[in-house]
């Protein structure tokens, strides 16, 4: 590990989030262990959470098949990571490692324009505005001006990006949880509002059993106390409680022997508390509700034990935590269901905010109405021109059609033969009317 090495003692360990291994169940066994076989899988990495994640690790594993880099990666501290010499290496990667990164990157170029162009779909289709600025911090992490070739300018976005959302990470999935609640919250209150009295008042009744089961659980101990973690060298470990020694137990839950425990490795400690207060299968339980109480109980002990604040506990770290006040506590947890997850103002803020969403969608929804509107009515205009076009060319085809048609055969013309025109009248002849007999 490396990585790990490097920035174990720089404050935010950035990159041995990448490479860490996942923990072995806590619930294992670990004196009935069978002798590790000849050939084993390799270990998974643990995923960090952030939206790229694979490309992150894909990049630091290709990185570190260069020796050049990976010497230089080790004899790295933070600063010059944060400030870009490290970075800089790049140039000296070998090409067959830097054409890889050309090929990782335009596959995450791709992968990005495909989730923007999902994200405007799903936000059009709903009516909803769309956030354009929100979508181009997808792409933080990298250098989209040049979608085609890995550069130093990357691997730098690459480092910064991660650095602030690992740091921002926890507080996004507590805001997310947050959110999650109170859209139970206020489904119930729908569902409670459409149906009779009666129904309301056994539904009710439903939900209020439903919470005191819920809350009738064993002890919760004190995450990271000696109660908390006897518990698991007696349960998980096989080992005897009269015997336990802090040490012994940071060796066993140390899972990759690197000298740490990391953030996957201390939750895994907690699931013995966990599977007190939740049963997967339960109605009353709500496995996400687990989640979250999961990442509490670490960054409680993360405040308490990691005094450099790099994201893992030390050895030394351990040892020291263990002659605290603190690990002496006896005081049950205070879980989920015994504190509120948001407050009064929350709630009619997010019910606003849906408010709001809802009269969007409905003046949306009108704009699009009046558009269907003149559209048809447009639509039957094009439709009457059409017609009367269609008229016109018959019209026109009908007259040409007369026009080539043979004129029909004159009257025949008598000859004027000589002798036969009789004389002119007299001089002083007048020429008398003859009566028209009338009708009889």
């Amino acid at each position: 590990m490396v990585v790990r090495r490097v920035m174990a003692p720089c404050g935010l360990v950035l990159l041995s989030l990448w490479l860490c291994v996942q923990s072995v169940p806590i619930s294992k066994d670990k004196t009935k262990e069978q002798p590790l076989k000849e050939e084993m899988e390799p270990p998974r990495s643990a995923e960090t959470g952030l939206h790229y994640d694979r490309y992150l690790r894909e990049v630091i594993e290709f990185l570190e098949k260069d020796p050049h880099f990976k010497e230089k990666l080790k004899n790295a501290n933070m600063d010059d990571i944060k400030q870009g010499k490290l970075s800089k290496e790049l140039d000296f990667v070998h090409h067959n490692f830097r054409t890889k990164l050309d090929e990782l990157k335009r596959e995450e170029m791709g992968r990005l324009r495909m989730l923007i162009r999902a994200k405007q779909d799903i936000q059009g289709g709903n009516g909803r505005t769309v956030d354009h600025q929100a979508l181009l911090k997808q792409f933080d992490h990298l250098n989209h001006r040049n979608p085609h070739t890995f550069e130093v300018e990357d691997l730098e976005r690459l480092i910064q990006s991660a650095t602030v959302d690992l740091e921002n990470y926890d507080q996004s999935r507590h805001d997310e949880f947050k959110k999650y609640e109170m859209v139970k919250a206020h489904e119930r209150k729908e569902r409670l509002s459409n149906m009779s009295e009666e129904e309301r008042r056994a539904e009710e009744q439903r939900y209020e059993e439903m919470r005191k089961k819920h809350a009738e659980h064993p002890k919760v101990n004190h995450p990271g106390s000696e109660d908390q973690l006897k518990e698991v060298w007696q349960e998980s470990d096989g080992l005897d409680p009269d015997n336990f020694d802090p040490k012994t137990f940071f060796k066993i839950h140390d899972s990759n022997g690197d000298g740490f425990l990391d953030e996957s490795e201390l939750e895994a400690l907690f699931t013995k508390e966990l599977e007190k207060v939740y049963t997967p299968g339960n109605e009353e339980d709500d496995m996400f509700e687990m989640e979250e109480e999961r990442l509490r109980m670490r960054e409680h002990v993360m405040n308490e034990v990691d005094t450099n604040k790099d994201r893992l506990v030390s050895l030394s770290e351990f040892m020291a935590a263990t002659q605290k006040e603190e690990f002496l506590e006896k005081d049950e947890w205070e879980t989920l269901d015994q504190k509120p997850i948001y407050t009064e103002d929350e709630m009619r803020e997010y019910e606003q905010h849906l408010v709001n969403e809802e009269n969007d969608i409905y003046k949306k929804s009108e704009e699009l109405l009046k558009q269907r509107e003149e559209l048809e009515r447009k639509q039957k205009e094009l439709d009457d021109q059409k017609i009367g076009l269609q008229q016109a060319v018959e019209e026109i085809e009908r007259i040409k059609a007369a026009a080539k048609e043979p004129a029909g055969e004159a009257a025949p013309v008598e000859p004027v033969v000589a002798g036969n025109t009789p004389p002119p009248p007299p001089p002083g002849h007048q020429q008398r009317d003859v009566p028209v007999p009338g009708p009889s």
